[in-house]
C-alpha cells in the first residue's frame, strides 16, 4: 500500500475517532459509558505505576545490595 494512502486513512481513522466521540458525548448514556471508560483506564494505569514502582524499588534494593557486597570485597 502506498505510504500516503496509510497516512491518509490513519488521520481520517483519527478525524472519525473524534467525531464519533463528540457524538457518543452528547448523549447522557455515552457519557456514562465515557465516564466507565475513563475510570477503567485511570484504575488500569495506577495499577501499572504502583507495579512500576514496586520493581524500581526492588531493583534498588539490589543494587545496593550489590554495591555493598562490592564494598566489602574491596574492603577485605
Amino acid at each position: 500500500m502506498d505510504p500516503m494512502k496509510k497516512v491518509l486513512w490513519f488521520l481520517m481513522g483519527i478525524a472519525g475517532g473524534f467525531i464519533a466521540a463528540h457524538l457518543i458525548n452528547k448523549d447522557p448514556r455515552g457519557q456514562e459509558v465515557l465516564a466507565e471508560v475513563d475510570l477503567r483506564i485511570s484504575e488500569f494505569t495506577d495499577r501499572m505505576a504502583d507495579a512500576y514502582r514496586t520493581q524500581e524499588a526492588k531493583i534498588e534494593g539490589l543494587v545496593a545490595d550489590a554495591q555493598d557486597a562490592a564494598a566489602a570485597q574491596l574492603d577485605d
